[in-house]
């Protein structure tokens, strides 16, 4: 159990949270929700002990499981070493009865605290450890012979899941988890919802995975009016719950106003005739009836809409013989498909099985695209009559331009384009005022993925093609994008771990296995269906 009493947070005029009070139960997992900037990450330190509250307390249990933010502070290490560190106490015995074992001559008090760390190994299940570390690694794909690897060898999105495997290692009685399922692809994500699910200490898991919340979170703690509300269900169940409460708070109010307008034209009326008793009487009731203050929720939605200046043909893509490599590895091999007009094509497989390889090689001679990392070594690339493409790229910030503001930027795309359109959009995106002259150094991934959203309403293309579009984006956002994505009329080509985001969006499946792509002319659902056939 962790409990937190009475605390603050401010940074500056910024209120995040005040006097908060609440309880986080073993057996209970919790989703810690709120738009980008409400606290979430701040709320996360405090419960962790990284940070002190400014004012309150905060209760934790002994042993903590905490997913660590810095990729390189093991690079020392051995990958198997670095998860079971995630049992400090265990790690700290391990390595004392290595150093007293290295003694040439060992004193009876060496001997004597030997038989103490045997005492803590066992009851820490230290003889067991390497074994269930493995068995964490190999259920989030860390293969066997990356194991016993130092962690500088390992690549980014690796070390994240060796991090994870670190938190989750060791029977922690509380689990603290800040973007668990960043840079894990789809069959990583469904075993830590697994293991969760079958996890009965406290959990508490910061995500803005839509479908992993609602699968994993059995109560939904929400950050927002400057308060932290718990709500029991995921976090679809917490937006209805939340919308309901404040719908009846509205029409409460409404009333309450209602009735207090007549009481007071009552009051103005009689006032200084005969009947002062019922204008006292009637001035108590408008006292007891005043309304609820609603306070500002800081839950910013954008607007995300993707029009077309033209339509494509109707065959939008055609591929024959695709092969692409990177020296001696060859990624993709001799795959032929044709994309029709509307299609929207999800790209799904595990990391590292060239679902971005493939986007890369279809885009080597798109119209419009000046990415230089693209290419094909063998095989023929077909766009359609008309195509016009639309390309977020993974590493989407290399593409915006340095030295220059959000709206000037924007502008270069279309220099025709009215600054009332311009400031319009960016409005939609949430860069609200002043934020337009923003300088596009100082973007935030969220803030420079939304500006990539801006580009792409401005352009209008016909064809979509996105990698990974979810992975600095809130909630508010990625909503926004799945439903601007179902109501777009043109082609979309996407790459994604986001299921809800597959399921809500795709009609057509290409799924990347073992150095082979399946291409599945259906739905997810139906995908899914036919797979368990």
């Amino acid at each position: 159990m962790i409990s937190v009493s009475n605390v603050s947070m401010r940074f500056g005029g910024k209120i995040l949270f005040e006097d908060v009070t609440t309880t986080f139960l073993a057996g209970r997992r919790y989703g810690l929700t709120g738009p980008n900037g409400a606290g979430k990450s701040t709320f996360m330190k405090l419960l962790s002990g990284e940070t002190d509250p400014q004012k309150g307390t905060v209760v934790r249990p002994k042993k903590v499981g905490i997913l660590r933010q810095d990729q390189f502070a093991f690079d020392q290490f051995r990958v198997i070493d670095t998860v079971i560190m995630g049992n400090q106490p265990l790690w700290k015995a391990l390595e004392e009865r290595e150093t007293l074992y290295s003694k040439e001559d060992l004193t009876d008090e060496d001997g004597m605290r030997l038989g103490e760390l045997e005492g803590i190994v066992a009851e820490e299940d230290g003889y067991t450890a390497e074994s269930d570390a493995a068995v964490l690694l190999d259920g989030l794909d860390i293969p066997e012979p990356l194991h016993n690897r130092q962690m500088n060898e390992l690549q980014g999105g690796q070390k994240v899941r060796v991090l994870l495997a670190q938190a989750l290692f060791g029977k922690p009685q509380a689990l603290l988890l800040d973007e668990p399922t960043n840079y894990l692809d789809l069959e990583s994500i469904h075993w830590l919802q697994n293991f969760l699910v079958h996890y009965d200490g406290a959990l508490i898991v910061i995500s803005h995975d839509r479908h992993f919340l609602n699968s994993v979170s059995t109560h939904t703690a929400d950050i927002d009016y400057q308060a932290i509300i718990t709500y029991p269900g995921g976090y679809d169940d917490m937006v209805l719950q939340k919308t309901q409460i404040r719908s009846r708070i509205e029409a409460e109010n409404a009333q309450r106003e209602k009735k207090i307008a007549q009481l007071n034209e009552f009051i103005a009326r009689f006032s200084a005739g005969t009947r002062a008793s019922q204008v006292t009487s009637r001035k108590k009731e408008v006292e007891r009836l005043q309304t609820t203050e609603l306070a500002r929720s800081n839950i910013q939605r954008p607007f995300i809409r993707f029009e077309m200046k033209r339509p494509s043909g109707r065959h939008a893509l055609e591929f024959k013989g695709v092969t692409k490599g990177y020296g001696d590895l060859e990624v993709i091999k001799d795959f032929s498909a044709t994309v029709q007009r509307g299609e929207k094509v999800a790209l799904m497989g595990r990391n590292g099985a060239g679902k971005t390889t493939l986007l890369k090689a279809l885009l080597a001679n798109g119209p419009g695209v000046d990415d230089p990392d693209v290419g094909i070594d063998s095989g023929t690339v077909t766009w359609g009559h008309e195509v016009q493409i639309g390309y977020f790229a993974q590493d989407h910030r290399s593409g915006i331009r340095n030295g220059t503001t959000v709206a000037e930027w924007l502008h270069d795309w279309d220099p025709q384009a009215s600054k009332e359109e311009i400031r319009g959009l960016l409005g939609q995106m949430l860069f609200s005022g002043e934020e337009g002259m923003k300088p596009t150094d100082a973007l935030s991934g969220g803030e420079a993925a939304r500006l990539i959203f801006c580009k792409l309403m401005l352009q209008k293309p016909n064809v979509l093609v996105f990698d990974e579009p979810t992975n600095h984006l809130d909630l508010e956002s990625i909503n926004a994008l799945n439903i601007a994505l179902q109501k777009f009329d043109g082609t979309v080509l996407l790459v994604t771990h986001d299921e809800d985001l597959v399921s809500e969006v795709a009609t057509r499946i290409w799924h990347f296995e073992n150095g082979r792509i399946e291409d599945f002319l259906g739905a997810f659902e139906e995908y899914n269906a036919a797979a368990v056939k």
